[in-house]
């Protein structure tokens, strides 16, 4: 079915989505030159053209863009609430009384820097590996 649909496509439609889509992989790699304030750029640009490409390999890449944004999102955020709890955001302090809770809290704070560390590394992985596959004219899993 999705050849069929390939085929319908006009070619006109189908290099205006690769090229949609090789600006959505760049802004997402930019992103991580301006704090991340193009972030949400791409995934607005995603949802706006998704159903353009419905039934197509190139809807691979909207939806790998797009599971690859939020899931970042909601590692980062696990991340940032582990530091957070740690560092005494939340009312427990790694400057409490206790040797063993300071030592504890910052084992904490260190998992969650190992978790957006992760996210960092997985998102950027996800990008590349996407951007090559669309490059190459290939879908993404």
């Amino acid at each position: 079915m999705i050849n069929n649909t390939n085929n319908t496509m006009s070619d006109n439609k189908r290099r205006s989505l690769i090229t949609y889509n090789h600006i959505t992989y760049l802004l997402y790699v930019l992103s991580y030159f301006t704090a991340g304030l193009l972030w949400i750029v791409p995934i607005f640009m995603n949802y706006a053209k998704r159903r353009d490409a419905d039934n197509t390999w190139l809807a691979t890449h909207f939806d790998w863009q797009i599971k690859t944004f939020w899931y970042s999102i909601v590692f980062f955020v696990i991340g940032v609430f582990i530091i957070t709890f740690a560092l005494g955001g939340f009312g427990v302090s790694m400057f409490a009384d206790s040797n063993n809770i300071a030592i504890g809290s910052l084992l904490l704070a260190s998992l969650g820097f190992v978790i957006m560390g992760f996210t960092f590394i997985w998102h950027l992985y996800r990008i590349v590996r996407g951007w090559i596959a669309l490059t190459d004219g290939r879908p993404v899993p």
